[in-house]
């Protein structure tokens, strides 16, 4: 009824309008037809006669009148006729037919002269007493006939009168406005009921399709499908929704991480809340806790790590499972019959599910693969990658013997498996085929190259497909995040949208985003690092360095990707720009060994040694030494010692992922004292503006960099420190981990809303009998 009122009385309405409009026209143009009609019938009704009244008029006698009146009277029976005379051409009334207007006489109808004969004068309408008439007078010779034989003489023009009545133009005129006015409304009658039906039968049909691609929506395995090819038309609707949903996602996202200060604690809590009851497995190369033997007891080490830091919350508030390889000395000794070790030892809340490689696999998939061909490609540090055929076959075998031991640890058929880094990127598949319930993220802690540079592994396309069994798969930067997804279009048949950043790959949906890692906030190892000052003399005593003399810090796995060679090349050209820096000024490289199995990581080694060697003998003098190298590995405690003591910190990686020691560093300065600069080619470069941003190959920029951050005022000092320390508070590894987590629990919570759909749907004809 509301569709009636809303549709239907409005569609008259106008309807009315537009026939009210339309009558005044048509009844001109009926009037004008019937005029030109009747014009056109006295020309017929006049030329017919003419035949048959000529030879009447020349007769004599009595037939002659009654022949011509019966002629006059069977003509005017047309109902368009009223009445039909005869003026002789002395201007007389000789016949008339019996509706005759009385008061119409012959010289009432005016004659033109030049008017010939045969020709009708023009239509005139007169008021009689009986109305208003039509009157057409058409002059016809009048012939008369002097003896009897005799041919026939002309005397002049005589005249035929037909009169109409204008009451019938009147009536039919009237008649075609009904007409008109009731085929209006029936038209528009009949228009809105059909459009009724059609718009009720439309708004069905509508809704029960929305109904079902809404329902659509809520499935992640269908989110890059919504719109089957019968249903196009809702596809810009459908973007809309989907739009919509996305910023409704963000609005809370960026709502929660507003209104949440990230801690432990707030981590678990957000857990027990979000993931309650849901089984947590992490999967990385470097485990929490390493056994060791040292003589004849047992020691348990906790790695210096970002990603332990941020992990351990996740698998201790859940209980969880943390899969990782078990390179202890001790390991094997501490693990019960199932491979597994409870942790912390002294408060056990998680364990530890260690898998075993041999020196052939751990050769092949660690130091070959993993190091030697894809960490080389992603950072591209002009190291050429090597890719072997056996490595890559250790590293498909150890990926299996890690997603069969993920399999084994599920207790239920949908866990969140949390898997870390480059060494497994076949593994979200692999675990995909045994467990298609899981919810798998992954997360690529280093830089992911442009589709070109990846193009050059042999495996690309089995390496894509194997992180594509994610449901989550995460880097440091968008940059980063939008190259993996440009890197999957190029090389695999797959459907992607760019604007939920999400890739559609045989019927699964994985979504690609940018999770920042950082630091925990504060850093545990701050409680026993001593202030400022403290740290400097013990600095200046452990590395005898004379007093007065300013200090620099690098920390870094000694690593071609860190750019350590350009950073001692950097300080050799500020000594040379600025030589009152000589004997100012001296930087400690940390460089932890890594990797100094592999050839390329032992000629870096050689050559780092080399450079600070040349550039201590050019500069150095007794005492006093530019650079001090210090390849060993440093517990955290001495590392933020260094922190604290030192006015600058040089980031010249070039290429990082996003490089924790620039926030480590900040950590550090409670003082807000210090100066950080930070090479472009690092994640963290995107977040710590207030930094010295340079470019690591630039030597002049970097040299002219250290001199600006030497000769930085303090007050500019603790500007720039405050703005990235609260940055760096706010956004911690806690924030991290928990964005992912909070992520995850939003796609499980749509795969349970879609299964429950599937099953209500495939429950329906139950449904249906049992009602």
């Amino acid at each position: 009824m509301k569709l009636i009122l809303k549709f239907v009385i409005p569609l008259i309405i106008v309807l009315g309008i537009i026939g009210a409009m339309m009558v005044p026209v048509m009844d001109l143009v009926t009037q004008r037809w019937f005029i030109k009609d009747l014009e056109l019938r006295s020309q017929l009704v006049t030329n017919t006669l003419q035949e048959s009244l000529q030879p009447l008029l020349l007769t004599k006698g009595r037939e002659r009148k009654s022949k011509i009146q019966a002629l006059l009277d069977k003509v005017a029976q047309d109902e368009r006729i009223l009445a039909m005379g005869y003026c002789d051409a002395n201007n007389v009334l000789e016949f008339k037919t019996i509706l005759f207007p009385a008061d119409l006489a012959c010289q009432d109808i005016p004659t033109d002269p030049q008017t010939s004969a045969n020709t009708p004068l023009p239509l005139m309408t007169k008021t009689l007493k009986g109305g208003r008439f039509s009157i057409t007078a058409t002059p016809l010779v009048a012939l008369s006939v002097e003896a009897e034989g005799a041919s026939s003489v002309a005397v002049g023009l005589s005249r035929l009168i037909i009169v109409h009545d204008l009451s019938v133009a009147e009536r039919r005129s009237g008649d075609t406005r009904n007409y008109l006015i009731a085929l209006i409304l029936i038209i528009g009658v009949v228009t809105s009921l059909v459009a009724v039906l059609v718009a009720r039968w439309s708004r069905k049909e509508w809704m029960n399709s929305m109904r079902t691609l809404l329902n659509e929506v809520r499935k992640p395995s269908l989110a890059d499908n919504l719109v089957a090819p019968q249903h196009q038309e809702f596809q810009p609707i459908l973007r809309d929704i989907k739009n919509l949903m996305r910023d409704l996602e963000d609005n809370r996202a960026i709502s929660d991480d507003l209104q949440l200060h990230w801690t432990p604690q707030k981590l678990r809590e957000i857990l027990s809340t979000e993931l309650s009851g849901d089984e947590v497995i992490v999967v990385s190369n470097r485990q929490p806790y390493i056994h060791s033997r040292v003589g004849d007891q047992i020691e348990v080490h906790f790695p210096a790590s970002g990603l332990v830091t941020a992990m351990e919350p996740i698998v201790r508030a859940c209980s969880g499972v943390w899969v990782a390889h078990g390179n202890g000395s001790a390991d094997r000794e501490v693990v019960d019959e199932r491979d597994r070790v409870k942790v912390p030892p002294d408060n056990p809340q998680y364990e530890i599910h260690r898998v075993w490689l041999s020196k052939e696999e751990e050769l092949g998939y660690y130091y070959g693969f993993s190091n030697e061909g894809l960490w080389p490609l992603c950072h591209i540090a002009h190291t050429r990658p090597i890719f072997r055929g056996s490595d890559w076959e250790e590293y498909v075998k150890v990926n299996q013997k890690f997603a069969d031991a993920v399999v084994r640890d599920a207790r239920s058929a949908d866990p969140v498996v949390l898997i870390q880094d480059y060494h497994f990127a076949l593994l979200p598949q692999m675990i995909r085929a045994q467990l298609p319930q899981a919810t798998i993220i992954t997360f690529w802690h280093i830089p992911w190259p442009n589709q070109e540079v990846f193009g050059i592994c042999p495996w690309r396309e089995a390496i894509l497909e194997g992180l594509l069994g994610s449901t989550i798969m995460g880097f440091h930067t968008r940059y980063h995040a939008d190259n993996f997804i440009d890197t999957v279009d190029r090389f695999l048949e797959s459907r992607i949208e760019r604007e939920t950043s999400s890739i559609s790959y045989n019927g699964k949906i994985t979504l690609v985003r940018p999770y920042p890692i950082s630091i925990e906030w504060p850093p545990r190892w701050l409680a026993e690092v001593p202030p400022g000052p403290e740290c400097l003399q013990r600095i200046h005593a452990r590395d005898n360095i004379p007093e007065g003399i300013l200090i620099g810090i690098g920390v870094d796995r000694l690593d071609y990707t860190k750019g350590i060679v350009e950073r001692f090349r950097a300080i050799e050209r500020l000594l040379e720009k600025h030589p009152e820096w000589i004997g100012q000024f001296s930087f400690v490289q940390i460089a932890a060994p890594s990797r100094s199995s592999l050839p390329a990581y032992q000629h870096f080694d050689a050559e780092v040694r080399a450079m600070a060697e040349q550039i201590n003998i050019k500069y150095g003098d007794g005492r006093y030494q530019p650079i001090i190298l210090k390849i060993e590995h440093h517990e955290p405690v001495d590392v933020f010692q260094y922190f604290r003591a030192a006015v600058l910190c040089l980031v010249s990686s070039l290429h990082d992922g996003m490089n924790l020691v620039a926030k480590e560093y900040l950590s550090a300065r409670d003082d807000e004292q210090g100066v950080l600069i930070l090479s472009m080619f690092a994640g963290a470069s995107r977040e710590l503006t207030e930094a010295l941003i340079v470019n690591p190959y630039d030597i002049e920029q970097c040299a002219e960099a250290l001199h600006v951050a030497l000769s930085m005022p303090a007050s500019e000092q603790r500007e720039r420190m405050h703005a990235m320390r609260s940055y760096v508070s706010e956004f911690n590894i806690f924030r991290w981990a928990g964005r992912m987590l909070l992520d995850a629990a939003t796609v499980r919570r749509k795969n349970r809303f879609a299964l429950k759909l599937s099953s209500l749907g495939a429950n329906a004809p139950q449904l249906k009998e049992l009602s």
